[in-house]
């Protein structure tokens, strides 16, 4: 039904998703106009109460992109203030740890670790300064489309509706933005690309993609430990074999130290707690001490797209592309993702401005899916397409087979390995002995809520709750009773709480304030019940150098 109370803004270009892709995309977009005299109307729309707000990753950053995007980025003053220095990749037992020799792939000579909320800031002043408008705070709530099916823009969400669904006394309707052509780059499982993939069928003869959830933590540790561009990834310890996953902890500059922990959404235990098993690994001997006498700032986790080159759909519909992290651009051994968000970025860009100014060239930028595989970016995923997949085979058989992979065949195997649907891999919850994590110290080790606290994780109270459920019953009769509400542990935050088991009348209760929109739930759960979209605009995390 079209919507006669939203007034509508007209652009040449909307994207949505202030990342690195979304942000380089409109950089780029107005470097093209400048250089060719034309005029571009280039918009952006940002979820997060600020550019960055909800940007979460490690992060070390390959510069190849930034170079090509800013050549003159260190006179621009991008906040690359730390060099990549040591490299060490440790696997660890439960007491001990050993050093392995690196993978090519993830030596950082030449890379910078950075807070990539930071850099996300600068590349928003940046885009600013060539005449992006950007609205932080306005969520991308509904993709709209013209009679013959394109995508037309999309619409923001409306505020002031109550936890009823109904239009409140402070109720404003959303703002339409309508485009020549929609870049979409909401990150990782975007809740409008879902819709897309559906739609157009974008996902038609790929694999399914498949993901991990990253949990993050900064801390300000004692001068006498901190060692500048110091590198450190593990593996092993505490994930049992059968479970992808790893570690990572870098160090900054001021004293500051990343530390966190990726796990692979296809694993099988449902008594597993990513959450609690990054909070054991920091206990760790070869890790604890780094966090003896030293302070936790800030918190966050997201969830990312690890099924690489067999799992990248369609990139061009009528009406709009995919770019970034929402089209699965993410190099798995590399740990890295934002070289390839910014390279999408850029390539979209030019595919979409010359598309603006084609004589007949219809609704979709077919051009842009043949740009992308005619790009490094297209190469370096393809030579390391069967990394991951290879974890089928546990953690010892996929390292022997990633050494042979690479060192052997140079990332060009004549076979490609393929992916599984996380949602589809839990047990049964009476196949698997129950965890017993230890509680929390409070000093190295610590509870969800206090985490999220740090997270500065808000939403507007009286919302209709953005986390939806498509059965309630499923909730008991199926994950319950099946897998003991796995969405318990999962999800980072403490959103999903069972609650009269004593009385015998178990029921679920969903705490949506709590959210760090990772999308994990969306991801994960069994029989794909939960459906994550956005909650009004501005809410969610404030991620601050994170």
């Amino acid at each position: 039904m079209t919507r006669t109370d939203r007034d509508a803004m007209e652009y040449d270009v909307v994207i949505v998703g202030g990342g690195p892709s979304g942000l380089t995309a409109a950089i780029r977009l107005k470097q093209l106009a400048e250089q060719a005299g034309k005029d571009v109307s280039v918009c952006l729309l940002e979820k997060g109460s600020e550019i960055g707000a909800h940007i979460l990753s490690g992060a070390v950053l390959e510069p190849h992109a930034l170079q090509e995007l800013f050549p003159d980025w260190q006179e621009r003053g991008a906040p690359l203030n730390t060099p990549a220095g040591e490299d060490r990749l440790l696997f660890l037992t439960e007491g001990g740890s050993f050093k392995l020799p690196t993978p090519p792939q993830m030596g950082n000579h030449g890379n910078y670790i950075i807070s990539l909320g930071n850099f996300c800031r600068w590349l928003g002043e940046q885009a600013e300064g060539l005449g992006v408008e950007i609205y932080p705070g306005f969520a991308a709530a509904e993709v709209l489309y013209h009679e013959d099916g394109s995508v037309k823009g999309v619409a923001t969400g409306d505020l002031g509706i109550g936890k009823d669904g109904q239009p409140g006394h402070n109720f404003q309707p959303g703002m339409e933005l309508h485009a020549r052509q929609m870049i979409f780059a909401e990150g990782c499982r975007g809740s409008l690309t879902k819709e897309l993939w559906a739609k157009f069928n974008l996902r038609d003869g790929v694999d399914p993609q498949t993901y991990g959830i990253g949990i993050k933590e900064l801390w300000e540790i004692d001068p006498a430990k901190h060692q500048p561009g110091l590198i450190v990834h593990s593996v092993g310890w505490p994930l049992q074999s059968d479970t992808y996953g790893g570690s990572f902890l870098y160090h900054l500059e001021n004293n500051l130290v990343a530390v966190g922990m990726v796990v692979g959404l296809d694993y099988k235990n449902p008594w597993l707690s990513p959450y609690e098993e990054f909070q054991r690994y920091k206990t760790h001997p070869a890790i604890r001490g780094y966090f003896e006498c030293a302070r936790r700032i800030s918190y966050g986790a997201r969830a990312l797209s690890e099924g690489g080159y067999q799992s990248v759909p369609k990139l061009h519909f009528p009406g709009g592309v995919l770019v970034g992290d929402t089209a699965g651009f993410l190099n798995v051994p590399k740990i890295k993702g934002t070289h390839m968000a910014m390279e999408s970025g850029i390539v979209a860009a030019k595919a979409v401005f010359e598309h603006l100014f084609k004589e007949n060239a219809g609704t979709e930028v077919k051009a842009y899916g043949e740009l992308i595989k005619q790009s490094w970016l297209w190469e370096e995923l393809y030579k390391v397409r069967n990394i991951r997949p290879a974890f089928k085979w546990g953690l010892f058989g996929a390292l022997a087979y990633g050494a042979i992979d690479t060192y052997v065949f140079g990332g060009k195997a004549p076979w490609t390995m393929h992916h599984h649907d996380d949602h589809s891999q839990l047990g049964d919850k009476n196949a698997y002995s129950k965890i017993d994590y230890p509680k929390p110290d409070g000093k190295i080790t610590f509870d969800r809520l206090s985490s999220v606290f740090l997270s500065a994780t808000n939403h507007e109270e009286n919302q209709q709750c953005h986390l939806r459920l498509k059965d309630e019953s499923v909730a008991i009769s199926v994950n319950y009773a099946k897998y003991g509400s796995p969405e318990t542990r999962y999800c980072p935050a403490g959103v999903y709480e069972i609650l009269g088991e004593d009385e015998g009348k178990p029921r679920l209760q969903i705490n949506g304030q709590n959210c760090l929109h990772c999308k994990t739930c969306d991801i994960k759960d069994p029989t794909q019940n939960i459906n994550w979209t956005v909650p009004e605009g501005g809410g969610g995390p404030n991620y601050p150098n994170m």
